[in-house]
Order: C-alpha cells, then structure tokens, then sequence
C-alpha cells in the first residue's frame, strides 16, 4: 500500500509530535487529530554498510517506544496503549501447528490404523501426526537506497503495544545526514514468510504467518509520522574509512488521523 502524502495529515501529525516533544507534562487532551505520540528509541542493523557513496541496502531494526526521557506515550483516545516494541526486518518466533507425515506400514494385517486390512505396506494410508511447536517467521526486510549524506528507504514495521495488540504500518524514510524523517500509513496486515531451517527434522509448518493490526486506537489507514536522528553506534563508523553497519535511531513518532 503506498504511503499517502496529504500535506494536511503531515502538518497534523507534526503539531502531535512537537506538543509531545514540548515536554511530558504537555497534555493531548486538546489537540487535533485524534492519535498519539510516543519517543522511539532504537538500533538498526545496515547491509552493506553505508558509506559516502550511494548503493542499495538492506536493514533491520528493533527499539521500544514509550521507555525514553520524555516517559509513556501520550494520546488523546481512550484506552491507547502507553509503550510497545516495534520491529522491522528481523525474525519472529511464532507457534504454529507442525506436521508430521510417513508411509504406513503394514503389521500383521494390518496398517497403523488397525483398521484396515493389509498384504503389503502399499495398501496402508500416510499416517500424518501434528504437533504445536515454535518455529521462526522472517518479516518483509525494509529495502534502501543512498549514503552517509542522504538515503531513502521503504518497509513495513510490527509495533506490539503493552495490551498485547498489534498495529502494522507501511512506510517510507528521507534521510540527510542525522535527520530522518518517516512518514506511513496503518495497514492490515504483515505477511511472515517461513525460515526453513527451524523447522524441526521431519516435520512441515505453515509457509507463511499473518500478523493482523488489532489495536483498536490506531485502527488501518490512520497516518504516521516519525522525526528522528540517525548516529552510528560506534565512533569508528566514520564513513568513508568505516561504513555504517549499526546505528542508533532516536526520536518521536506519531500515530493520529485528521478531524
């Protein structure tokens, strides 16, 4: 779904985020849109490294909103969850069913059953036995393009709220050297796609997981925005001698839509 870029939304979502950012004992209460705000802090992991000069690249990234400086999330709907996690690129354990299938065998006239009657093994049905187990589930991998100086990105991210509901936005990122700035839209879904080798010897699991968004206070299509600062994890990671393979992402997002 591609990113809505109402130059309304935007100027809402940016009046959320500078109230939030104007101090924790800022109130929404009053403010329009309805939604809200939350400090993210973060950590994405970039390959190749970037460096000064622009190339394709991959990345993940893991932080927490609603655990920094300026404390939990504010909004101003009732009942909005006041921190999570929000994930991107990375790999999720999930428990699914798995399942086991092997030849029937044929004992004493008869197969695993007991019930059907038997000369040769042949005649026997598979017998399939499941099992729930845990087995990881990779997210879309956000893709880039650019360098240390300016970059642009797209990819979905799985925030899990501290009600134990989802909300799963698409995004795209501007990025000019520390500044980022994101902009996205609340979708329905977030497609997982199987990682073969945690699946147990001998078993088969699903090939895909679905994550749905269920969190009611930020419900599909409302708009998101994040002003954030990119800084390299490591003071080695200058750039030109040493590309930029971890850096710490900062900043504030907001979640709402107009009135």
């Amino acid at each position: 779904m591609g990113v809505r870029r109402s130059s309304i939304v935007f100027a809402t979502a940016f009046s959320a985020a500078a109230l939030w950012a104007a101090g924790p004992g800022a109130s929404l209460a009053r403010a329009q849109p309805a939604g809200g705000v939350c400090q993210l802090q973060g950590v994405a992991n970039i390959s190749p490294p970037l460096t000064g000069t622009s190339q394709s690249f991959a990345y993940n990234f893991t932080g927490m909103l609603g655990t920094g400086a300026m404390g939990s999330c504010q909004s101003n709907v009732a009942g909005a969850p006041t921190m999570g996690t929000v994930s991107a690129g990375i790999q999720l354990q999930e428990t699914v069913t798995l399942t086991n299938t092997r030849p029937g065998v044929c004992t004493n006239g008869f197969c695993d059953d007991r019930i059907t009657a038997c000369t040769s093994s042949s005649q026997c049905p598979p017998v399939v036995t499941t099992i729930q187990g845990p087995v990881l589930y990779q997210e879309p991998i956000p893709q880039g393009s650019g360098s240390c100086g300016s970059s642009t990105t797209a990819g979905m991210a799985l925030v899990v709220w501290n009600d134990g509901k989802n909300t799963v936005i698409d995004y795209t990122t501007t990025g000019a050297l520390a500044a980022v700035q994101l902009q996205g839209t609340v979708i329905a879904s977030m497609t997982l796609t199987l990682v073969a080798s945690s699946v147990p010897a001998g078993y088969t699991a699903p090939p895909t997981y679905v994550i749905n968004t269920d969190e009611s206070a930020f419900p599909v299509g409302e708009q998101s925005l994040a002003l954030l600062t990119f800084s390299p994890t490591t003071p080695d990671q200058n750039c030109e001698t040493v590309g930029v393979s971890a850096a710490n992402i900062n900043g504030v997002v907001g979640v709402g839509r107009a009135p």
